[in-house]
């Protein structure tokens, strides 16, 4: 699969969504981060701004739900308009029963791992999913440092997504930037989520227009993807 960009709208102007929006329309997704200042120690939006978003854009939206009680609230944000729809496992009560309803309403089930939390005991879940989003950040707020500590984790993560031969995306976020870009694509990540490196720029479509060509290169140079 050829590498995938998805802005967030974390580091977008709150007060011109929608024209933000616009701004990022080559983009493949539209990364929606929600925190409900409980899972996080963070306030951003919810499920009538997705409402909004959905009718705004062409780009399908991407909803990485940093909430408590992503069983109670997840198909919400499908019904909203959401095309993907990313819970974190260790807020989720019943993780494949949440990954079956989201897939059966129509939206791509994806799991969330903070920082210290190993992809390891998820092994079995893998074939539960459609993409699988290792922070490289811990979550919560934008314009954080990438933790480069992650990289091996991507590795493995890669190598548990060959063996069992997924069609499963590896979604990173957190400080992935022009200098972060290429070392998450040789390691094994083929979406990136991208915020002030993409609304930090002058020109937001150019950047992620840069940032696609950057993880295109690396890519075809990874040795994950000439073994398997």
């Amino acid at each position: 699969m050829a590498p995938q960009i998805s802005p967030s709208i974390l580091s977008a102007d709150f007060a011109r969504l929608a024209e933000e929006a616009k701004a990022v329309e080559g983009a493949d997704w539209l990364h929606v981060d929600v925190m409900d200042n409980h899972f996080v120690p963070n306030l951003t939006l919810g499920v009538p701004v997705v409402e909004s978003l959905a009718r705004a854009t062409d780009t399908p939206l991407d909803c990485h739900l940093m909430i408590e009680a992503p069983d109670r609230w997840a198909p919400q944000y499908v019904e909203a308009g959401a095309g993907s729809v990313t819970f974190h496992v260790e807020a989720a009560t019943a993780p494949v029963r949440l990954a079956r309803e989201i897939r059966a309403k129509d939206a791509r089930a994806s799991m969330a791992l903070r920082p210290a939390t190993p992809i390891e005991p998820y092994e079995d879940l893998l074939p539960e999913l459609d993409m699988l989003l290792i922070m490289t950040v811990e979550p919560g707020f934008g314009g954080q440092a990438f933790l480069d500590i992650m990289l091996p984790k991507i590795r493995r993560t890669r190598e548990l997504i060959s063996k069992h031969g997924l069609e499963l995306w590896l979604q990173v976020d957190g400080g992935v930037s022009a200098s972060t870009i290429e070392q998450c694509a040789d390691a094994g990540a083929d979406v990136f989520v991208a915020g002030s490196a993409v609304y930090g720029a002058s020109d937001p479509a150019e950047a992620v227009r840069a940032l696609r060509k950057q993880a295109e290169a690396a890519t075809s140079r990874a040795s994950w993807l000439h073994d398997h």
